[in-house]
């Protein structure tokens, strides 16, 4: 069942806080964020709402939450700030936002101005209906104002499968034109369950998702940073979201073969997982190739691979590797990709969602050092995000699930 708003309500009061206030807004169009570290939930939710909400006619609130909140009391203080302006988010495994990510924050976004208009909906019991659902949370495409640029803005449950489905769905409905961007929420490495939030509501199971049309232009970049290493496999059986064999051997035993894999990989599920989060396989696309974690959903017994994300059968597969240095160039690539590609209309604001899966390869230092990169390339304007455990972007074709990978929007 969908639930839908259209536009936003009245003006909440401007904050005095200074923290991550944007510096180059117009009245036109504006993005702010917000960012709280109190322990009380309910005042986390409001505290962030008030610090992000510092233009007129606001018309969104972009909620990221970490999983040890009180999740519907930061829902509850978001919403007692807000007024009445629609509210999406999700539960994280961290969050992004200027001064590096954290833990056990609550982040908001706004966004806002006459030169934005925005629908937002939710869809919930999504699981054996992932297309229906992708459908109709595109339907908030037909309910903005006629404006130049679009962007559908889509946050899952993290533990739904066959995610590509949700975003194919999405596709019949708004096609080429609109690109899609977003993530899969997250529950702190926990893996038992993600919540995803429509104003005033702590769903699960759920799509949550909004249209934002603009005046001005707008950019989806993707980067990861991983190289190919070695020849390519040939997914030969493959259902359900695991790889069976690859070249007509068990799946798990090539991809180990090829990595020259210490033996307790081949029989331990948590060394497996540790040895291969920093070895993704890459898929080849016709828009290049998508990155898949096979470090969840170990099958040590039937010798399987999957995890993260669909691998077809008879895909041309790669194993991938990468490293630090890699992984933050890539971050910084994707800002400056999506900054470009606003064709020089400055970017009032930014989404960055990384994957808890490269969060885990960097280390607390690394992930610092990757938050020092967005701030650098984000130019001083207000930037926000969460890490997830899958990423949304797709700007051709009807791809656009990734792992291990960063996804940029910019709006100017």
């Amino acid at each position: 069942m969908a639930h839908m708003d259209v536009e936003s309500g009245p003006l909440a009061p401007v904050s005095d806080s200074e923290l991550l206030a944007p510096e180059r807004q117009t009245q036109r169009r504006w993005m702010a964020v917000g960012r709280s570290e109190l322990s009380d939930s309910h005042e986390a939710g409001a505290d962030a709402a008030r610090q992000a909400i510092q233009g007129p006619n606001p018309k969104l609130l972009l909620a990221f939450v970490a999983i040890t909140h009180d999740i519907p009391a930061v829902v509850a203080g978001i919403n007692a700030v807000g007024g009445g302006v629609p509210v999406i988010g999700c539960s994280t495994h961290g969050e992004i936002s200027p001064g590096g990510p954290h833990d056990g924050s609550v982040v908001v976004m706004g966004i806002g101005g006459d030169g934005f208009s925005v629908a937002a909906t939710a869809v919930e019991r999504v699981t054996g209906h992932q297309r229906e659902a992708g459908a109709a949370a595109a339907a908030t495409s037909l309910d903005t104002a006629p404006l130049p640029h679009k962007v559908l803005l889509v946050l899952t449950d993290g533990f739904i499968r066959d995610q590509e489905e949700i975003l194919r769905g999405a596709y019949g409905v708004v096609g080429a034109s609109v690109p899609l961007f977003g993530g899969a929420s997250a529950d702190g490495w926990r893996m038992q369950r993600t919540f995803q939030i429509y104003n005033d509501k702590v769903l699960t199971d759920a799509v949550v998702a909004a249209t934002i049309a603009s005046e001005a232009p707008l950019a989806v970049a993707v980067r990861h940073g991983w190289r190919k290493v070695g020849e390519p496999m040939v997914v030969t059986q493959a259902g359900n979201g695991r790889v069976y064999t690859l070249d007509d051997e068990p799946a798990m035993d090539v991809y180990l073969r090829r990595l020259n894999a210490p033996e307790e990989a081949y029989h331990d599920a948590d060394q497996f997982s540790r040895f291969a989060l920093a070895r993704p396989v890459g898929v080849e696309r016709r828009s290049g190739h998508v990155v898949r974690n096979l470090s969840t959903e170990v099958d040590i017994a039937g010798r399987s691979l999957g995890g993260g994300g669909d691998i077809p059968q008879g895909a041309l597969t790669w194993i991938m590797e990468g490293d630090e240095q890699a992984i933050l160039d890539a971050a910084h690539a994707a800002c400056t990709d999506a900054v470009e590609a606003l064709g020089g209309e400055p970017p009032v604001g930014m989404l960055t969602f990384s994957c808890a899966a490269l969060r885990a390869v960097l280390g607390d230092d690394g992930i610092q050092r990757e938050g020092g990169r967005l701030s650098a390339a984000s130019g001083g304007v207000p930037f926000a995000g969460f890490y997830t455990y899958g990423e949304i972007a797709r700007t051709h074709g009807i791809d656009g699930f990734h792992n291990q990978t960063i996804v940029v929007l910019a709006l100017a």
